[in-house]
């Protein structure tokens, strides 16, 4: 069973179905129904289950969306008796308003607004939202005082005064947007603002851009219907066959000489200040995360300053002393052409021919080998796939980073 995020489907002898959940991880959700501490509920469902299916998605998003399709599907018995009694949740606009307000509803009452739902999870469909704000702030009460608001502070509402810009309505149009799934717009003239941004050299206001991008493609990464699951179990399997096909022709013609990358390794570091250095090393084989061959190393090199051109060589030479690990296809760094050429320079050293690519945060530019910017379109499936293994890279550094930090205060507490 596999430890991706998905939509697990129980069903009885007869083939009926029973209950249908998500999870971020399959394997681990479905071994906690097989507990004996288990409330009555549960372990009347349990009784009564003959087979388990699984779906893999792309995201928690695809998997919410997936669930909530099969649910009203099939009208699973036990989802509603575990609901108590409650009705989903959905997202209700109230689009007819002068000033639009985003508000949490139970039921569909009032036709001269919009709704989106029914969500299953309550606490998703808050994460969904909380997530929009930051992005395109807005109203969530029916009756706003007439005076800025606690949350005004915090840059996630515009007050009365301040909702009577035009643009607030265009923020409200971009969210009906996004939960229709019609982004492209959004995103293109995102990315046209910040490349204009960047040419006049206004680098901080261009990377606020491209996070408010980074954000929208989080919100709205299931580009495939449910449907399309039902139809291909195996559609995400095709979709990484397709992502490392992509990743191989776009860099082909810069020269990097590529078979088809079924082990790609990312590097990444994290410190502060050079304290509790650390290092990540990320697994994903033929586009999947390989958890169990993850490796984290606490740097060694004293430095002056914080040197994260030492210390990624440093972890590099340290990685290709285990002859025991498998041998990468193709080395993934975070960051730019000076990250790219230490790791190019520190394996000349050891005597190691890997190609290696970098990918910038800036603008998520890719570097090669030979130190050469390709940009690609947002949509590319080569790009999504090496954002998705350099921002893993990231999170499991800086895990492990806070870990040491934390040990260390507790000690001198």
């Amino acid at each position: 069973m596999p430890q991706e995020a998905g939509v697990y489907l129980f069903e009885d002898k007869r083939g009926n179905i029973l209950y249908v959940g998500k999870s971020l991880n399959l394997r681990e959700r479905v071994k906690s129904y097989f507990k004996d501490s288990l409330f009555p509920k549960t372990r009347a469902l349990v009784s009564h289950i003959a087979k388990v299916k699984t779906i893999k998605v792309l995201s928690e998003i695809e998997s919410l969306l997936l669930e909530a399709n099969l649910i009203q599907k099939y009208k699973p018995k036990y989802n509603v008796r575990f609901m108590d009694g409650k009705s989903y949740p959905f997202i209700k606009i109230t689009i007819k308003d002068m000033y639009p307000k985003v508000l949490f509803a139970r039921r569909i009452e009032d036709k001269k607004s919009l709704y989106f739902g029914p969500y299953p999870n309550v606490g998703a469909m808050w994460h969904v939202l909380k997530t929009i704000r930051k992005i395109f702030p807005y109203q969530s009460v029916i009756n706003h005082p007439r005076r800025t608001c606690f949350y005004y502070h915090l840059g996630l509402c515009p007050c009365p005064e301040i909702s009577e810009d035009p643009s607030y309505r265009k923020n409200i149009k971009h969210i009906v947007d996004f939960l229709n799934g019609k982004t492209k717009k959004v995103l293109k003239d995102l990315s046209k603002e910040r490349n204009d941004l960047t040419k006049k050299e206004a680098y901080e206001k261009a990377g606020s851009i491209q996070r408010k991008i980074n954000s929208i493609i989080k919100i709205t990464s299931p580009v495939y219907k449910p449907f399309y699951y039902e139809v291909n179990p195996n559609l995400t399997s095709d979709i990484r066959k397709d992502e490392i096909r992509t990743l191989k022709e776009v860099l082909a013609p810069e020269g990097v000489k590529l078979k088809l990358p079924e082990r790609i390794e990312c590097f990444d570091i994290s410190t502060i200040g050079g304290k509790f250095a650390t290092g990540s090393m990320v697994v994903f084989l033929n586009g999947e995360k390989a958890i169990s061959q993850y490796r984290r190393f606490r740097v060694r090199t004293k430095t002056p300053k914080s040197n994260d051109y030492i210390m990624m060589s440093e972890v590099i030479k340290r990685r290709f002393k285990h002859k025991e690990w498998d041998f990468p296809n193709l080395l993934i760094v975070d960051g730019g052409k000076g990250q790219v050429s230490t790791v190019l320079n520190t394996l000349r050293e050891i005597g190691i021919d890997i190609p290696v690519i970098g990918l910038a945060k800036r603008l998520e530019s890719i570097i090669t080998s030979n130190l050469k910017q390709i940009n690609l379109e947002r949509n590319s499936p080569a790009l999504k796939l090496m954002m998705r293994v350099r921002d893993e890279a990231h999170r499991f550094a800086i895990t492990y980073h806070r870990k040491l930090r934390a040990n260390y205060f507790l000690k001198t507490v």
